[in-house]
């Protein structure tokens, strides 16, 4: 069986504009759905191809239908639309949906024009985007192949995630857990996967009005950084400070239920994210001259953060309670706050917990085409992954960096000096662009697509932050370590591996100063471990740096500057390179330098 996952609208970025004031300019552009956009394949229940949309079209984020997605990955392997069997999406606004909607704002007690007005902004977007029939006619304008209704599976949001997480968990049965801003109707669910089976324990379950992670979306923006995608730069500020001993998040704005339930104090405010602004206000003391100060952001970020870490352990305690399996797969957008995941493994009862590389929206498309594969008992593998997106042979390269031949000088080397050629310039306290093989999937970049620096100098920190990557300085940078060598460096606890910079741990004590880049300030680091069997290239620069240099860890931080996609391309890279202070770029067997 062949099957195309696939997440994105071509009309969604448009409606939300119009209905809602989420434009492109406004701090809410990516509350949307769609976002993420993305297309993979699956050929006999094998993973073959897999890209984000942003990567191709370069709009970070961007939730347009991904016609060049859905191209590359039929390309790459061979084929085309009608050899398809299913078209799976991860979404599935159905007439139940659709129904629940009307009958619920009918019944509010809102004034009748209210209630029409809202119904018609509904019927507006239902109608031009989400439902089933808009689904079908956005595929033929965007493709201009005439999908057959029969063809496309429309698989329930929160599904498609837990399939993301099953197939890249290796784990058979499992609890789980998958909680996001928002699904259909829901934010929050749990179950179990047994035999194959999966229940939803449907006592657990939160509505989209009472979403903690919409909420903490809420607080990103109101400290002034943009919600659905600047939330984990609140998750680095809570690091310079302590959690409050008496929060008023909790109690004031969440109030924690039994069987592991929560709510919110301003659930279904039709003022959005703005509805917590003055309540936080409040709470907290804030004005226009302290709400953006680095102090007040902090104190919140605090606060907010664990916030998070209080509700969410109280839903994974109750789902301890309700199943005897110990093995739980996080998905959603919030698994991706990697301090939490932490947190969440070490003071839960769960043994063993995994958070996918896909765990937030771009996963979404890989999880429906997975669902279908599950659907059908078929078994399903994804042994390249996360490395799933397009390569470029050397020709592809030496042709874009022609074109960019005023401006540079290269050298090309054999395959096997490529490790120690880089470590020359990495010892020498160079910054390097790291391009090799595929591109990988997902927000975190995995080794292929990579900024990399020596950790050793603690101010390299602020030399990528300030003359690379243009950001806020308080950002901490990430540390890639050969998976033989982390617990040496790392307290790991139940963890042994985390190749997808999913999890935050501990430095040991020995090791802050060695590695003081890659340390945050309250002396953990989120880690990338890599093996050989991985990564071959990525392991044989960290074995030669180790030995040259006696640190065992890389600073790995995206190949990008903040607002824009991770470089996919060589033109991507090369102008990345020339449009930044990176010293050096190692891209395939070629070692550049700007002239």
């Amino acid at each position: 069986m062949i099957v195309l996952g696939y997440n994105g609208f071509s009309r969604v970025a448009e409606l939300f504009g119009r209905l809602y004031g989420h434009t492109p300019e406004s701090v809410d552009r990516h509350n949307l759905i769609g976002h993420d956009a993305a297309a993979c394949l699956f050929v006999d229940g094998r993973l073959v191809a897999a890209v984000e949309e942003e990567r191709l079209n370069r709009q970070k984020k961007t939730s347009a239908f991904p016609a060049l997605a859905i191209r590359w990955c039929l390309d790459q392997a061979g084929l085309d639309f009608d050899d398809v069997d299913r078209f799976a999406f991860g979404w599935n606004h159905d007439e139940a949906y659709a129904d629940a909607v009307v009958t619920g704002v009918a019944g509010s007690p809102e004034p009748a024009e209210a209630r029409l007005r809202t119904l018609a902004t509904f019927g507006e977007l239902y109608l031009g985007a989400i439902g089933r029939s808009a689904l079908l006619e956005d595929f033929t304008r965007s493709t201009g192949y005439a999908l057959p209704d029969a063809k496309l599976v429309t698989v329930p949001h929160h599904h498609a995630h837990l399939a993301c997480g099953r197939l890249f968990s290796g784990a058979e049965d499992a609890a789980f857990l998958v909680n996001d801003g928002t699904a259909e109707r829901n934010s929050a669910i749990m179950g179990e996967v047994r035999n194959g089976k999966v229940e939803v324990f449907d006592r657990f379950t939160i509505d989209a009005g009472h979403s903690i992670a919409q909420l903490f979306g809420a607080i990103t923006r109101y400290l002034g950084f943009v919600p659905n995608n600047d939330e984990y730069k609140v998750m680095g500020l809570a690091g310079f400070g302590e959690a409050p001993a008496k929060n008023p998040l909790l109690g004031e704005v969440v109030t924690l239920e039994e069987s592991g339930r929560y709510s919110l104090r301003l659930a279904h405010d039709r003022r959005g994210p703005r509805a917590y602004d003055g309540l936080l206000d409040e709470l907290f003391g804030g004005d226009d001259a302290t709400r953006h100060t680095f102090d007040y952001r902090v104190r919140l970020a605090c606060a907010a953060q664990q916030m998070i870490e209080t509700v969410t352990a109280h839903q994974l305690r109750a789902l301890a309670g309700a199943t005897d399996l110990r093995d739980l797969i996080f998905e959603g957008g919030l698994a991706l706050n990697c301090v939490n995941n932490t947190e969440l493994l070490e003071e839960t009862p769960f043994e063993r917990m995994e958070v996918s590389f896909g765990a937030s929206d771009p996963g979404v498309s890989i999880g429906a085409a997975a669902h279908v594969a599950f659907e059908q008992a078929e078994p399903v593998t994804a042994a390249m992954a996360p490395y799933t997106g397009p390569a470029y042979d050397a020709d592809d390269i030496r042709k874009v960096l022609r074109q960019h031949e005023p401006a540079l000088v290269w050298e090309e080397i054999p395959t096997a000096e490529v490790a120690r050629r880089t470590t020359d310039l990495l010892s020498a306290k160079k910054v390097v662009g790291w391009f090799q093989g595929r591109t990988e999937f997902g927000p975190r970049a995995l080794g292929n697509r990579s900024i990399l620096a020596d950790p050793s100098h603690a101010d390299m920190k602020d030399v990528i932050n300030n003359r690379v990557k243009h950001r806020e300085p308080f950002r901490p940078f990430a540390p890639i370590v050969l998976e033989r060598d982390a617990a040496k460096v790392f307290e790991l606890g139940k963890k042994d591996r985390s190749p997808y910079m999913t999890f935050v741990f501990p430095v040991r004590p020995e090791y802050t100063e060695k590695i003081a880049a890659a340390t945050h300030v309250d002396a953990t680091s989120r880690i990338q471990t890599v093996t050989e069997e991985g990564n071959p290239l990525l392991a044989e620069l960290l074995s030669e740096f180790t030995a040259r240099t006696g640190v065992p860890c890389l600073v790995n931080t995206s190949f990008n500057v903040a607002g824009e996609p991770i470089v996919c391309s060589p033109e991507d890279a090369v102008a990345c390179f020339l449009g930044t202070d990176i010293d050096h770029l190692v891209i395939g067997d070629f070692v550049v330098s700007k002239n």
